[in-house]
């Protein structure tokens, strides 16, 4: 059989540069598609499109990967935006959280990362903290803390040991949504990890494996996804 084919949800910027030409572009850090090539799988990047496409993309695909970025709005999750939560992206919320519905309505392996995992929390009538300290040292430096699993979760069964991750959050999971699971935390009792029981794969990490050398999440995804 061929490799999976994995999607990564990316997002538009303006601005983009390269050679004389400074344009809008479908961003996406090369660390999540070498990620998913590191692990087996073939990466396709998903830029936001019409949210109503989304089932007919996921039936395209073996496995889906919602990447980390900004923050999501609060109105998703009924609550007042708090002066540190950062600027709304409304278009990447609506196709992101489509993906997300897609995959979990159709079984499709689904992988969420930082931002990710926490609108999969969002998608599930769970809410987030808008704020929390001492997990951002300095601004655009990832720094790396440990996190521990849960006995006898999905997680545990992929890192089962205490690991220190690359990490840059400053957002995390308050209230879970429904069905959700704790996977793994963090000393200060932070979610660090969450998952979804079932015959479906579906695990989401506050951390950010595409910026580290472990590959053991994304390798479980793309045998998932296989």
């Amino acid at each position: 059989m061929g490799r999976p084919l994995i999607g990564v949800s990316t997002y538009l910027e303006s601005g983009a540069r390269w050679g004389v030409w400074e344009l809008e572009a479908a961003l996406l850090p090369a660390g999540y598609p070498r990620l998913v090539q590191r692990a087996g799988g073939l990466a396709a990047m998903l830029p936001p499109d019409d949210p109503a496409q989304a089932a007919a993309t996921v039936a395209r695909l073996d496995g889906v990967v919602v990447a980390g970025g900004p923050d999501v709005d609060p109105g998703r999750y009924g609550t007042e935006r708090s002066p540190r939560t950062g600027p709304p992206s409304p278009e990447r919320d609506a196709w992101e959280l489509a993906l997300i519905r897609a995959a979990l309505d159709s079984g499709t392996p689904l992988l969420g990362i930082c931002r990710g995992m926490q609108l999969l929390n969002v998608a599930l009538g769970g809410t987030l903290l808008q704020h929390i300290d001492g997990h951002v040292k300095d601004v655009g430096v990832f720094g790396r803390h440990e996190v521990t699993p849960v006995a006898g979760s999905l997680y545990a069964g992929v890192v089962p040991e205490v690991s220190a991750v690359p990490t840059y959050h400053h957002q995390a999971v308050d209230r879970l949504g429904e069905g959700l699971l704790v996977s793994a935390h963090a000393a200060d009792g932070t979610v660090e990890a969450v998952e979804l029981p079932g015959p479906a794969w579906v695990l989401g990490v506050q951390w950010h494996p595409e910026m580290g050398e472990d590959l053991r999440v994304m390798h479980a995804l793309v045998r998932a996804a296989s």
